[in-house]
């Protein structure tokens, strides 16, 4: 099972002079990354060479090292460490000594691999929301199968003929809270996936 972070982590070390500090983030979205990545970036610092991933979207950035030599080997380490819905972050303040790039690539890929080997994991649960519509008179069921299944309540709206809920919760119990409504209703509870169409 795919694994994203449970809380942030920091990991620093030094490797000839320069000093390398890696911020590993958990990502909710693929659009919160320049956000986070701006309140990272530290003016003193020389380089602040960032990558994340967020399902099969992902970026890098060498952020003035040479191509390649920073970016691509923390994306390689968040990869490497199966981690996703992450961004890595590696600060450099330059020591004064040249790393070439095979350097730089052990360096930064390194630094960030050590951060995400050491950071707090959880397991990622694929989430999607349903819309129920269930008859007045099934509604307390319906509340009690939504929290047997780990379904949570979005939104609701009471119509003429009973109410309209949108919930969400893990996929795997989808065909489970289906068939529950479905028996508890005897057929009479409509249900949709939001990302069914």
């Amino acid at each position: 099972m795919a694994e994203t972070l449970a809380a942030a982590h920091r990991h620093e070390c030094e490797i000839k002079r320069s000093r390398f500090l890696a911020i590993a983030l958990s990502l909710d979205s693929a659009a919160d990354a320049p956000a986070l990545l701006a309140g990272l970036d530290d003016p003193s610092a020389s380089h602040c060479c960032w990558a994340w991933r967020f399902g099969q979207d992902y970026r890098s950035h060498d952020a003035g090292e040479p191509a390649g030599s920073a970016g691509r080997p923390i994306l390689a380490a968040i990869d490497g460490q199966g981690v996703d819905r992450v961004l890595v972050a590696v600060l450099r303040w330059f020591g004064g000594i040249k790393l070439g790039v095979g350097g730089l690539v052990r360096a930064y890929g390194g630094t960030a691999a050590e951060c995400l080997r050491n950071a707090p994991r959880t397991p990622l649960v694929d989430l999607v929301q349903a819309e129920v519509h269930c008859a007045f008179e099934h509604i307390d069921a319906s509340h009690r199968l939504f929290a047997g299944h780990g379904a949570a309540i979005i939104d609701t709206d009471y119509l003429a003929d009973g109410a309209r809920f949108v919930i969400e919760l893990p996929r795997n119990a989808l065909d489970a809270l289906a068939l529950a409504l479905r028996e508890s209703s005897r057929g009479r509870t409509q249900w949709r996936v939001a990302d069914d169409g």
